[in-house]
C-alpha cells in the first residue's frame, strides 16, 4: 500500500504531498493507515492522534514538509561497503610501510663488522666476591653477572629472561636492550647500533631479546670471560608451536587447506615442497628456525660439511646450552655454571600455550616434523648428547637433589603468590600488566592473577616473577613504541 507522508494545505485529509514538494512516498503493511497531521482535527495542525510537537522530527513544531525534506538519505549498502575496504586497504598499506621502516631487510649471510667493532668493550675487572650463602655448589666461586643469553623462539625462552631480568634488576646491573621494539630488528642479524643508547666501547651485563645472533658483534659489548648461553627445544615440537603462534604472519601457511591449524599441520607436513618458499615473507618460522635464530643458513644441504663445521661453532661459543625438555635439569647446571643462589632461579612458566585435550602430533606428524627440520635435529642431537655428559660430570645423584630443591622452592613461592595457584586464559586475568601478548587471531596464551593476599615481603618479587616479557621491558626503561603502536593496531582491530 502506498501512503502519503505529508499534507498539502488547507488540502482535504487524503490529498498527497508529491515528489515537487520534496516528500517521497511511504509504504506501510497497515490498511487505512493515515498520517496523524492528515486525520481530523485542528486546521493546519496535528489531529488528536498525532504526538505533541515535542515529539515530532526536528524536536519542536508540526511536521511540516520542510521539516521532513531535511531528513538525509541512507547510503546504499554498496557504499558502505566500498569505504570499510578503502579504509581496510589503506590501514594495511600503513603497517607494511611501517613494518618496511621498523625492519631492515633479510640478508643471508652476516655483514661486515660494523665500524664499532674497533672499540670493544673495555671494562675493569670487577673486585673478587665471596660465593653467597646457600649457592648449592661444592666450590667456592665468584657469581658471574656478565651474560649473554641468545633467546631462540618457543623454546621457554621467556621464562628464562625472567630469570635474568629479576636478577639484573636486583644487582644493578646493566642491560642491553632493543630500541623500539622488544627484539634487535629480528630477523635481521644482529648489530651494535641497534642497542637502546648504544656508544662506541659501552659495556653491558646482560643481553636476552630475541636476536638474530652474530658473534663478533655480541661479544663486543661484554667484558671477557662473559657467560654464553642458550635454550634449545625438540625441533618437531618447536616447529608445531611456531606454526601455531606465527602462521598468521606467514603467508606461506595461508593458502594451505584445513579447518583449523592441527589440519593445516598436517597437509603441510604432507607435502612441504608444495607450500614452502624459503623466500617468503617470514618463512624463516617454517623450517630449522633453531639454526636460523643462532645466526647460520638454516637452508643448507643437510649433506654439507657446513652443518657439523656450524654445530661445532656453537660448541666452541656457548659455556651452555639449556634444554627446554630438561628446563629443571638445564637450571639447576646454570645456577653451577653462574654461581647463583638458589633464590634466583626460581621460576613460573612465562608465554605458555593451554595444554591440548589430545597430542598436537602424531607420531607420524612427529616423524615427518623432525625430518622437515633436520638441521635442527642434528643440532639438538648434539646438545641432547653433550647435556646428559654434563649431568653425569655434575652428578646423577645430586641432580636429583637440586632438582627436588628447586620445584619444593617453586612450588612454595606458587602458593605464595598466584591468584587461584595456576596459570588462567587471557579472559580471566584481572591485571593488564600481567597479560601476556597474544599470537594474531588466537587467545592461547596463559598467564596469571597476582595473589591479593600476598604479603608485602613477597609482593615485589611476586609481580616480578609473574611479569610478562614486554611489560617487564616497559618497567625497566626500555623504548618500544614500535611494539605498542602495532598493539593499538591490534587492539583496534580485535585482532
Amino acid at each position: 500500500m502506498r501512503l502519503l507522508c505529508g499534507c498539502r494545505a488547507g488540502a482535504g485529509p487524503q490529498a498527497p504531498i508529491g515528489h515537487s514538494a520534496g516528500l517521497g512516498w511511504l509504504h506501510l503493511d497497515a490498511p487505512g493507515w493515515r498520517p496523524a497531521c492528515c486525520r481530523p482535527g485542528r486546521a493546519g495542525g496535528p489531529g488528536r492522534d498525532a504526538p505533541p510537537p515535542s515529539e515530532l522530527p526536528g524536536g519542536g513544531g508540526p511536521w511540516t514538509a520542510d521539516k521532513v525534506s531535511a531528513m538525509p538519505p541512507q547510503k546504499p549498502l554498496w557504499q558502505s561497503m566500498a569505504k570499510g575496504l578503502l579504509l581496510g586497504a589503506l590501514l594495511t598499506s600503513f603497517l607494511l610501510l611501517l613494518y618496511a621502516y621498523a625492519v631492515p631487510p633479510l640478508l643471508a649471510s652476516p655483514p661486515a663488522t660494523t665500524p664499532e667493532g674497533a672499540a670493544p668493550c673495555s671494562r675493569a675487572p670487577e673486585p673478587e666476591e665471596a660465593a653467597p650463602t646457600g649457592n648449592g655448589s661444592s666450590r667456592g666461586c665468584r657469581p658471574r653477572r656478565d651474560i649473554v643469553f641468545v633467546k631462540t623462539h618457543k623454546t621457554a625462552g621467556s621464562t628464562l629472561l625472567n630469570i635474568l631480568f629479576r636478577f639484573g634488576q636486583k644487582h644493578g646491573l646493566k642491560f642491553a636492550f632493543p630500541s623500539g621494539r622488544n627484539d634487535f630488528d629480528y630477523p635481521a642479524f644482529f648489530s651494535r647500533g641497534r642497542v637502546q643508547d648504544y656508544r662506541p666501547g659501552a659495556c653491558f651485563n646482560i643481553i636476552g631479546n630475541h636476536m638474530r645472533f652474530r658473534y663478533e658483534e655480541v661479544r663486543g659489548l661484554v667484558a671477557p670471560g662473559a657467560a654464553f648461553i642458550t635454550l634449545l627445544r625438540d625441533p618437531a615440537r618447536l616447529f608445531e608451536s611456531s606454526f601455531h603462534y606465527f602462521g598468521a604472519v606467514v603467508p606461506l601457511t595461508w593458502r594451505v587447506p584445513g579447518r583449523d591449524q592441527r589440519q593445516q599441520l598436517a597437509a603441510f607436513l604432507r607435502e612441504p615442497g608444495r607450500y614452502y618458499d624459503p623466500r617468503g615473507y617470514n618463512a624463516h618460522y617454517l623450517r630449522n628456525l633453531l639454526f636460523f635464530d643462532l645466526g647460520y643458513d638454516s637452508g643448507l644441504d643437510p649433506r654439507s660439511p657446513r652443518v657439523q663445521e656450524s654445530i661445532l661453532e656453537v660448541e666452541a661459543r656457548f659455556h651452555l646450552v639449556l634444554l627446554q625438555e630438561y628446563f629443571d635439569e638445564s637450571l639447576v647446571l646454570l645456577k653451577e655454571l653462574l654461581c647463583w643462589p638458589l633464590e634466583d632461579v626460581l621460576y613460573f612458566k612465562l608465554n605458555a600455550r593451554r595444554a591440548p585435550a589430545r597430542p598436537r602430533l602424531s607420531a607420524e606428524l612427529y616423524r615427518r616434523a623432525t625430518a622437515w627440520n633436520v638441521l635442527d635435529a642434528r643440532l639438538y642431537r648434539h646438545f641432547n648428547a653433550s647435556f646428559w655428559r654434563k649431568v653425569d660430570a655434575f652428578g646423577r645423584a645430586r641432580m636429583a637433589r637440586e632438582v627436588a630443591a628447586l620445584r619444593r622452592a617453586n612450588e612454595r613461592m606458587r602458593r605464595i603468590c598466584i591468584a587461584g595457584g595456576r596459570a588462567v586464559g587471557p579472559a580471566a586475568i584481572r591485571d593488564a600488566a600481567l597479560q601476556p601478548w597474544q599470537p594474531l587471531g588466537a587467545q592461547s596464551i596463559l598467564g596469571y592473577n597476582l595473589n591479593p593476599r600476598v604479603g608485602g615481603r613477597h609482593e615485589q618479587l611476586c609481580r616480578r616473577m609473574l611479569t610478562p616479557e614486554i611489560q617487564y621491558l616497559s618497567d625497566l626503561g626500555v623504548n618500544l613504541w614500535v611494539t605498542r603502536l602495532w598493539k593499538l593496531v591490534r587492539d583496534f582491530l580485535r585482532w
